[in-house]
């Protein structure tokens, strides 16, 4: 009798883990759980490779998008004014540029804050007082700074890929989730998912199904003058490079030294080698 009923034990065990494999699988297929849904498409970009560059015709683009709209919400607390003569800009332009914004400062001989206008050794001041303020202006969530987004943000691309990317050097999956981040938000939910109230499905967000951000960019919504398409694709791809450049300005110059330093190692090695054999040409081995 013992024997049968550990038998029947056993039997509704394997029963009850068979109905929970069955139940996740099933709950899997309705709402897919791995985030992405969609990956990021790779874009071709200026700056990829070893021997990339930054666009600054591009940069410049970018930077007038970020001003237009993404300054309304988003910081980006750690790029200096003085650093936008990188972009092509000269010194009276960045003070211009400088000036344009107000930027609270102090305190003064009376112990009081104030407000100035901007100057060229300043940052790029913030939208909202505080991140508390930012998360009540937005639903309840404070929208990201900007300055490192590029580099923070990014999809793990797996096996094999990773491995080729050691060798070309990918360091654009910032960019380019930025980019498909931006230009996904025209596609429909898959059937049976759930998008919570007051969010905006996007099958490139890394974090859920959707997020509080609606879409932020339409065509012809800002004005370019360089005559470039004024698409969302086009916005897309100019601010996700400023971004790029934002987080990483030493770029090209950190591209330059690895190249430098590759030359020297390799003709150091030819010495070092053609040494070795004029050391050692007489000695019997």
């Amino acid at each position: 009798m013992k024997k049968i009923l550990t038998s029947l034990a056993l039997l509704g065990l394997v029963f009850a883990g068979t109905a929970a494999i069955a139940a996740e699988e099933a709950h899997n297929a309705a709402a897919p759980t791995h985030f992405p849904i969609d990956e990021p498409k790779e874009m071709d970009w200026s700056f990829a490779g070893p021997f990339g560059t930054y666009d600054k015709a591009q940069l410049q683009r970018g930077l007038k998008v970020y001003k237009e709209v993404c300054a309304a919400c988003h910081s980006m607390n750690l790029v200096a004014f003085r650093t936008l003569e990188d972009l092509g800009y000269s010194e009276a332009q960045v003070k211009a540029l400088a000036a344009e914004y107000t930027i609270n400062d102090g305190p003064n001989d009376a112990g009081d804050m104030f407000d100035r206008p901007g100057k060229p050794s300043d940052h790029f001041p913030a939208p909202f007082p505080n991140e508390e303020a930012a998360a009540s202006a937005n639903g309840g969530a404070a929208p990201p700074d900007m300055s490192l987004l590029a580099k923070a943000r990014g999809v793990e691309r797996g096996f094999p890929r990773f491995v080729f990317d050691i060798f070309t050097q990918y360091a654009q999956g910032g960019p380019d989730y930025i980019h498909s981040l931006l230009t996904g938000y025209d596609e429909t939910p898959p059937a049976g998912m759930v998008i919570p109230e007051g969010t905006h499905y996007n099958p490139y967000f890394l974090s859920g199904v959707s997020l509080k951000m609606p879409k932020p960019l339409s065509d012809g919504q800002v004005t370019y003058d360089d005559g470039s398409p004024q698409t969302v694709d086009q916005y897309s791809r100019d601010v996700s490079a400023f971004l790029m450049w934002a987080a990483e300005p030493h770029l090209e110059d950190r591209k330059k030294t690895g190249f430098r330093v590759l030359v020297f190692l390799l003709l150091f090695g030819a010495l070092v080698y053609l040494t070795k054999r004029k050391v050692w040409a007489g000695v019997a081995h």
